[in-house]
């Protein structure tokens, strides 16, 4: 898409922003850097899911991780993840947030690797929330959410829209397009120049 082609496909949104539900999968967003070389801003996400989804909060939802370090009883949050998950309160989204696991791994240089996995939450918020809009736009190119999806678009008739980084799409995402259940995959490459947090620094 060029500017002028996602002008005209947001305006398509304009009478359907308030039965729009936006997800964004932040941990999955984060990586798309690796691909696109540029990092995508929490308030640049924002102003661009407002053209999508306007009115009750919950309707823009931010899933993030919540890292409190080793110590499983620790309620310090590490300065990046406290900056994440406050710069998405904000900026008007809903966080969902799960605390991150740190797992013994030998391997690992540090000896030790972070999980912290929100599908389950995504699934079950679009499901439960699903009386409340019609359209859904997901920021995220994993494709574990595309068995809720297909539940939801083939039981309830709801429209799925993903947003990704090229080469950070699921292969079940892309079968989902195929089949008719996701509606559209949509590039962040695309959206640089809105999505680019050093867009106008040069970073």
């Amino acid at each position: 898409m060029n500017k002028e082609e996602i002008k005209k496909y947001l305006e398509s949104f304009i009478n359907q922003k308030e039965r729009t539900i936006v997800i964004v999968d932040f941990g999955n967003v984060e990586k798309w850097k690796e691909s696109t070389g540029w990092k995508v801003g929490i308030r640049e996400l924002a102003k661009l899911t407002k053209h999508f989804s306007q009115g009750a909060v919950f309707l823009r939802r931010f899933y993030y991780g919540a890292d409190y370090g080793k110590n499983e009883h620790s309620r310090i949050l590490s300065f990046w993840s406290n900056y994440i998950l406050e710069t998405a309160r904000n900026n008007g989204f809903c966080v969902v947030e799960k605390r991150v696991k740190y797992i013994h791994s030998p391997n690992n240089k540090y000896g030790f690797e972070k999980k912290c996995d929100l599908d389950v939450e995504m699934a079950v918020d679009l499901i439960e929330e699903r009386d409340r809009y019609d359209n859904i736009i997901l920021f995220s190119g994993d494709g574990d959410l595309m068995r809720a999806i297909e539940y939801l678009k083939k039981n309830y008739h709801k429209n799925c829209v993903v947003m990704s980084a090229r080469g950070h799409i699921g292969r079940e995402v892309l079968d989902a397009k195929a089949s008719g259940v996701v509606r559209e995959i949509l590039f962040a490459e695309d959206f640089e120049y809105r999505l680019n947090m050093g867009r106008f620094n040069g970073k």
